[in-house]
């Protein structure tokens, strides 16, 4: 894998597993809910970076 897949994928890692404990900790969701909730927020986080990689200086940072 390219070193921009590589940091697509870890960016929407990190937001799965960051939505995931939060609505776990916070919320009273059953960890099925949580994951759908965390899977939900990593394909957008996905689809973020993947539109930031064709715009600005091609990195998947809309601010870079």
């Amino acid at each position: 894998m390219g070193p921009k897949v590589t940091d697509i994928l870890e960016r929407a890692l990190a937001t799965f597993a960051q939505a995931f404990l939060s609505v776990i900790v916070v919320t009273d969701l059953s960890s099925t809910e949580g994951a759908a909730t965390a899977g939900l927020a990593a394909v957008v986080s996905l689809l973020k970076s993947i539109v930031a990689t064709r715009t600005g200086d091609g990195s998947p940072s809309i601010v870079s």
